[in-house]
């Protein structure tokens, strides 16, 4: 976990995207690429470091790993009111303690009533996460329907939250459901210099161009 969180602090703005990229979807979930081609053509942009980011499964990690690839996931969970996406990083993804939060069918990875309904306990996966060797990571941060962004991150840091996405483009429907500001975002990360900042595309597409 250490060895990762050094490795990702040693990023800058200015390494994402082009460079990193820690936020990717495959077939394997609601992403139309499949995740042998996104590797490849990752590495021949010459990426730095990449994350596949599933929604609730870690099956394309299951066939690829390379030293550019770091193991990941996007859980789809409750914490309160609030909805949130949690990317869990590094993760050792055979441990006993993640698997009871995988989804159980493919269902679970792409349709949207299903994951809405998902009940994972954040507090347990964070834990969870830790235990797995990996980091808890908030996902795309403005999107998060809470009254008070300050205090859903506070809270989360209290429960073990590593890192926030800051450097997120807000792309495809996620510009529309905006619910706090970019800048806003910003500030939060650095109020919080204990938190790792992050970034990725939410990539879709088959392939990087």
């Amino acid at each position: 976990m250490e060895n990762l969180r050094k490795i990702l602090t040693s990023f800058k703005e200015e390494d994402y995207p082009n460079n990193v990229n820690l936020h990717i979807h495959t077939t394997c979930s609601d992403g139309l690429g499949d995740y042998a081609q996104i590797l490849e053509s990752s590495k021949k942009n010459g990426m730095k470091l990449i994350s596949i980011t599933d929604h609730n499964t870690v099956e394309a990690h299951k066939y690829i790993k390379d030293s550019i690839l770091i193991t990941g996931v996007e859980f789809d969970c409750w914490f309160g009111y609030v909805f949130i996406h949690l990317l869990a990083y590094g993760i050792d993804i055979n441990h006993p303690d993640i698997i009871p939060f995988l989804a159980k069918n493919k269902k679970g990875t792409e349709d949207v009533i299903p994951r809405l309904f998902a009940n994972r306990n954040v507090k347990k996966l964070i834990k969870a996460i830790h235990n797995a060797g990996g980091i808890a990571v908030l996902a795309h941060p403005a999107c998060c329907w809470a009254l008070s962004l300050n205090s859903l991150v506070k809270n989360l840091i209290k429960i073990g939250l590593d890192g926030i996405e800051v450097y997120y483009p807000y792309p495809r429907f996620r510009k529309f459901t905006k619910f706090h500001s970019e800048d806003t975002v910003y500030k939060i990360a650095n109020k919080y210099p204990e938190l790792i900042k992050t970034g990725g595309t939410d990539f879709h597409e088959k392939y990087f161009n």
